[in-house]
């Protein structure tokens, strides 16, 4: 269902939009800047797990973490190839897992998120803090804080530069900085998701976005993301936005 009170054409926009998608989705819009108290919220999806989403704050608490404000190799895969090993390599550096769950969380508790970072290995073969349950409105409340705050441009910067194969969803709309992240429920069908700002007319939206396509493809999910993108591509004028520090 969407917020009440946002703008009417929108929000029958999405829903003319939903049936077509052949997906469970959910989208969560507001203007960068400090955390959303209203944001715009449309579709039914609202929660589940991180997957690769989750290298955005991990690695903003791993380079406030060093000395020196250098971003380093493993950095620059985590966000622009979603490495896996390089941001397992990144979470050890920040202590034993409870500590680095800790150093995550309080990253996102600065902008207002009060998710809990999960700290432990529940399904063996994934990391455990891409298996956090990051819901969309509070994964928005952490992006759109994140993007104006001068001490995490190098990161946005790197998700201005995710590679081309991973350039789905958001990823379609130029100016995009955004992080994708996905994988298996324990049934095999596949949840996709992003989180990312992207440029309007009247300054910079934050959007998360998640898909759990009918069919529990990739493929499909990927697909369901990027015609939400377009979407909003067709919007831009429509969405709340803000210039950082007006």
């Amino acid at each position: 269902m969407p917020t009440p009170g946002i703008d009417k054409g929108l929000a029958a926009d999405f829903a003319a939009l939903s049936p077509t998608l052949n997906a469970r989705v959910g989208v969560v819009i507001h203007a960068v800047g400090s955390a959303p108290d209203d944001p715009i919220i449309l579709g039914d999806w609202q929660s589940g797990v991180a997957w690769s989403t989750s290298k955005v704050p991990l690695v903003v608490a791993a380079l406030r973490l060093q000395d020196s404000s250098e971003i380093t190799e493993a950095m620059t895969k985590a966000i622009t190839e979603s490495d896996n090993a390089a941001a397992e390599s990144i979470w050890e550096g920040l202590g034993d897992p409870t500590q680095a769950a800790e150093q995550v969380q309080g990253v996102l508790r600065q902008y207002g998120d009060p998710t809990i970072v999960q700290s432990t290995k529940v399904r063996p073969e994934y990391t455990a803090f891409g298996q956090t349950v990051w819901p969309l409105v509070d994964q928005n409340h952490f992006m759109a804080g994140a993007m104006c705050d001068p001490n995490n441009s190098q990161v946005i910067d790197l998700m201005g530069r995710v590679e081309d194969d991973q350039r789905w969803g958001l990823g379609s709309i130029a100016g995009a900085k955004f992080k994708g992240g996905w994988g298996p429920a324990p049934s095999g069908n596949y949840l996709v998701r992003q989180m990312g700002v992207i440029p309007t007319p009247g300054g910079f939206t934050a959007i998360t976005i998640a898909a759990e396509p009918n069919s529990g493809s990739f493929a499909d999910g990927t697909e369901v993301l990027t015609r939400v993108a377009q979407w909003l591509g067709e919007h831009l004028a429509d969405l709340p936005a803000a210039q950082c520090g007006s």
